[in-house]
């Protein structure tokens, strides 16, 4: 029996998907649920599994882009499973070694000795090769005993700097559709938004006293997952997102969608690029429930797991370009969203404290918002309720009592 594999949907509004790898070829025969290729959607990347055991024959190349329900490859049920591997085709004997004689190398004819007027310009040929800024010594001259002539000089090129030994060379290769969706969506934020940007500063030491005190604790409780800055940061976005609603908010037509809830976009590096998964209704959360809803992401992306649900909705994004050395950045809004914070690397800086200049780890962090939606009050309040939250989390993220808010 022939099985004709179709496409499944990937998710609601996905049309089509792209062939990204057959991890099988033409006329293997694979297992029922072995994943036979991944392939792209315009939100993710999928593995997509045999629905049953037999001999597949590929209908599809890599880089197409089939239709959701397209028939992407044959599986013949009713073929045997090979036992074992085919003989080994026989080698072809070594055929006897011939000794063929080296042909002799053609005579060299002998260079012309040196003299005193190798590579000396005449007169008029030095006279052009001054004016051109160009060393004799560059040129190769072509008079009498190797005489720069005035021909020569007038001949000569400037040189230009043009690598003679490197490589050059270039590729070109297509872009996944997930790329390409996630550059068109981007150029649409740029050119569909009043996007607008603006900045603060973070003094960390608060939060790093609390990590230094209570990580240990925190990892050997909750089976190794770690305290780190994102949960203060999504603590503290979710709390400024309550206090300003139109961060939390995002433009429909000429209409406002406001939300009563936090899902939290957060951006995660992945092998196929930048994902950004979705920690849902954030607002109720722990900071162990958190970070670890953000290590289960993270894994997913790492693992080319993540599916369209994971990443499907989100109210705000948090990226953290500090992880690749950013000090200081303008992130996109990632549509429909409104507004996304960018945090960036912490720095050692003096800074003056009560009159006194102390030194301190520091962090810029960047708002990012659509200024169709969103004021400068709201955007600027946004972001300083962001800083006293994480400059103040003991009172402002943990109600005075740090063991409970860790679950400890």
């Amino acid at each position: 029996m022939i099985l004709e594999m179709k496409v499944p949907s990937p998710g609601e509004s996905i049309k089509e998907v792209e062939i990204a790898t057959w991890l099988v070829k033409d006329g293997d025969y694979v297992e029922k649920d072995q994943a036979i290729a991944e392939v792209d959607s315009d939100k993710a990347t999928l593995e997509l599994p045999a629905e049953a055991s037999g001999i597949i024959t590929l209908k599809a190349e890599e880089g197409d882009a089939v239709a959701v329900g397209a028939v992407v490859c044959l599986i013949d049920t009713s073929a045997a499973k090979p036992a074992g591997d085919a003989p080994a085709a026989a080698v072809e004997a070594p055929k006897a070694e011939v000794k063929a004689e080296a042909p002799k190398a053609a005579p060299v004819a002998a260079a012309p000795a040196a003299t005193y007027a190798s590579g000396t310009p005449s007169p008029a040929a030095r006279k052009i090769l001054d004016e051109k800024n160009i060393a004799p010594a560059s040129i190769t001259g072509t008079g009498k005993d190797g005489r720069i002539t005035k021909d020569d000089a007038v001949n000569a090129v400037p040189s230009m700097g043009t690598p003679t030994g490197g490589s050059r060379g270039t590729e070109r290769t297509k872009l996944s559709m997930l790329r390409r969706k996630v550059a068109e969506r981007l150029v649409a934020a740029k050119n569909e938004t009043a996007m607008l940007t603006t900045f603060n500063e973070v003094n960390m030491t608060p939060i790093n006293l609390i990590r230094n005190e209570y990580k240990d604790a925190f990892k050997a409780k909750h089976g190794g997952i770690g305290l780190g800055y994102m949960s203060f940061f999504t603590k503290a976005v979710t709390r400024a997102l309550k206090l300003f609603p139109d961060v939390n908010s995002m433009m429909d037509g000429d209409h406002k969608i406001a939300f009563d809830f936090c899902d939290i976009s957060i951006a995660v590096s992945g092998p196929k690029g930048l994902m950004v998964p979705v920690v849902r209704n954030a607002e109720n959360l722990t900071f162990r429930g958190v970070e670890a809803d953000i290590k289960r992401l993270a894994l997913k992306a790492r693992d080319g797991q993540i599916t369209v649900d994971d990443m499907t909705g989100g109210t705000f994004t948090i990226t953290n370009g500090g992880v690749f050395g950013s000090m200081l950045s303008t992130p996109i809004i990632n549509p429909p969203q409104s507004g996304i914070l960018g945090m960036h690397n912490i720095i050692e800086r003096p800074i003056a404290v009560n009159g006194k200049v102390e030194i301190h780890p520091m962090m810029y962090v960047a708002l990012s918002y659509d200024h169709r939606i969103i004021d400068g009050r709201e955007s600027v309040g946004f972001l300083v309720a962001v800083k006293e939250a994480l400059e103040n989390p003991m009172e402002l993220l943990m109600d005075n009592n740090p063991k409970k808010a860790l679950e400890l």
